[in-house]
């Protein structure tokens, strides 16, 4: 029996669309290069995250179906009154986050808390919530980078700590089972 993780959308979810912070090509080749040793060891089956789509979720704006202009253009409201420093960010562990459906995101963590992140993700979280998106803001942030996705589960392990400078943020609409990312727009941080 195959273990390899399938997810499902409905008719009514095909775009997704959330605002990530991404690695520079040269940190995303790595992580990918580190995720794909990894697989092989754990002998995972899911399908790794591309090198381009790898990224930290700041926050989910909701799956719709259509693209929602409305929700595009507050979500750009509350980008633009963002006024923070880049910041320089480390993960230095993998492991498997819990998941009711039995595929499990396979992700890359820090060990420390979400401090430096805490800057970027207030402003943001405050300025969503002026806009009127403040459902957005609901739930814990736990920065990570997923991997892949299978149904494997792996416990926490220290990796060779991988480092970059986030030097922006950017809002992504993802079409749902297509393998599809497009940067509708992005806010560079001040340096």
């Amino acid at each position: 029996m195959s273990r390899k993780p399938r997810r499902k959308f409905g008719a009514s979810q095909k775009d997704r669309i959330f605002f990530a912070c991404l690695p520079d090509a040269e940190t995303a080749a790595r992580i990918y290069a580190l995720a794909e040793t990894i697989k092989a060891a754990r002998k995972f089956e899911g399908v790794q995250i591309r090198p381009e789509h790898l990224h930290v979720t700041l926050f989910h704006l909701g799956d719709w179906n259509g693209l929602p202009a409305d929700i595009v253009t507050l979500a750009g409201q509350a980008a633009a009154q963002v006024a923070t420093p880049a910041f320089d960010v480390t993960f230095n562990r993998t492991e498997s986050f819990r998941n009711r459906t039995g595929i499990y995101p396979f992700v890359m963590t820090a060990d420390k808390d979400a401090a430096a992140w805490r800057t970027l993700h207030t402003a943001l979280g405050e300025a969503l919530k002026r806009v009127g998106l403040g459902g957005a803001t609901q739930g814990e942030f736990k920065p990570h980078v997923t991997l892949l996705r299978d149904g494997l589960r792996a416990p926490a392990s220290p990796v060779v700590p991988i480092s970059w400078t986030v030097r922006e943020f950017v809002l992504v609409h993802s079409l749902l089972g297509k393998t599809t990312h497009i940067h509708l727009a992005r806010w560079r941080l001040q340096d």
